[in-house]
């Protein structure tokens, strides 16, 4: 049994990795940690089972705890997990991993100096419909897949730590790391340039920016193109690919969240007329489908971490996988700031 701690009880630690943790078997969630004390007592109510700690130093001297999980600002998680590895335990952080390709070095070696294991929570690998454009495209329904365009555009202004840019790293951080995360999962070829621009209206007074594009080039041809926005009064598909036998288009987001607030995340239903809808000649004529959508679940990801610390299973989040994706953000972030295309992302 791996007994878990979660550090940070805000949004992320209370309803994500202290839910979907204590869901896996063979991980116990065993101790909770936040400096603030009305969330110390939030936790205390929702699991009274466990222990509660007002710091990390104190939970890293539990001999007890074997699995530490970041659930905290993303500038603070180096330093923590990199703490939480030289105290012996295997880490889990959420994404973003870090805030630049450095601090994602500095992590791996940490690991690798201490013989623990590293991961990063890339739930969205078991999202319904990236699942369902995956199925989709090794079923052969559009062909070669030669453009992907991923966006997410909401009129909304960030809240907390995620709008401060100092702690978040920008509007780049939150939804687009699941966005080039799932494109180096998609692609099977390097990147080889990445183009980024982003827009400040000041709207909401905050520092993060209103919208970002980001183009990612790779050797194969490939297109992959993410947006994101928070001033955005209509809403753009989630899913845009077109392959040289079809096209794919999807809208609306992954069911999973909402039931998962309320504890019930296998409740999870996709409101029908949200399917994919494919146009193809894969099949040697004109055809248009409907997609039930492949039904993944983000119970998957902490089943994993079990299957990996108590069986030996292999690690589907590889922490030198975050690490090519910060690779992609650096050279994002330069390219917002030069307005050039970056051919290197080493």
């Amino acid at each position: 049994m791996i007994h878990a701690a979660v550090v940070g009880y805000g949004y992320s630690g209370k309803h994500f990795h202290s839910y979907l943790a204590g869901l896996a078997d063979g991980i116990k969630l065993y101790a909770i940690s936040t400096r603030d004390r009305e969330r110390q007592q939030a936790a205390a109510r929702d699991h009274p089972e466990a222990r509660i700690y007002p710091g990390m130093g104190e939970l890293l001297q539990d001999r007890t705890v074997d699995l530490v999980v970041v659930a905290t600002p993303h500038n603070t998680h180096r330093g923590l997990a990199i703490q939480a590895m030289n105290a012996g335990k295997h880490v889990v952080v959420d994404k973003v991993m870090c805030m630049d390709a450095c601090e994602a070095e500095e992590m791996i070696a940490a690991s690798q100096r201490n013989g623990v294991m590293l991961s990063v929570f890339h739930n969205r690998r078991w999202d319904w419909d990236y699942l369902t454009v995956k199925k989709a495209i090794d079923d052969g329904l559009i062909g070669s897949p030669y453009l992907f365009q991923a966006a997410i555009m909401r009129y909304r202004r960030p809240g907390g730590w995620r709008a401060v840019k100092a702690q978040s790293g920008g509007i780049l951080y939150d939804w687009p790391a699941h966005f080039v995360d799932q494109a180096l999962q998609l692609v099977s070829a390097q990147v080889e340039s990445v183009f980024c621009d982003t827009q400040d209206r000041g709207h909401w007074d905050i520092d993060i920016g209103s919208y970002a594009k980001l183009l990612m080039r790779f050797s194969n041809g490939v297109r992959y193109e993410i947006e994101i926005g928070n001033l955005a009064a209509i809403d753009k598909p989630r899913w845009y690919v077109l392959g040289d036998l079809g096209a794919l288009i999807k809208y609306g987001l992954d069911p999973q969240e909402g039931p998962m607030r309320v504890g019930d995340i296998d409740a999870a239903q996709e409101d029908p007329a949200e399917r994919a809808q494919v146009s193809t000649i894969a099949r040697g004529q004109p055809e248009e489908l409907i997609l039930d959508s492949v039904r993944g679940s983000w119970r998957s990801y902490y089943q994993n971490i079990s299957d990996v610390l108590n069986r030996g299973a292999d690690l589907a989040v590889k922490p030198e996988q975050a690490l090519r994706a910060m690779r992609v953000f650096d050279a994002a972030m330069r390219s917002a700031a030069t307005g050039q295309v970056m051919t290197e992302l080493a």
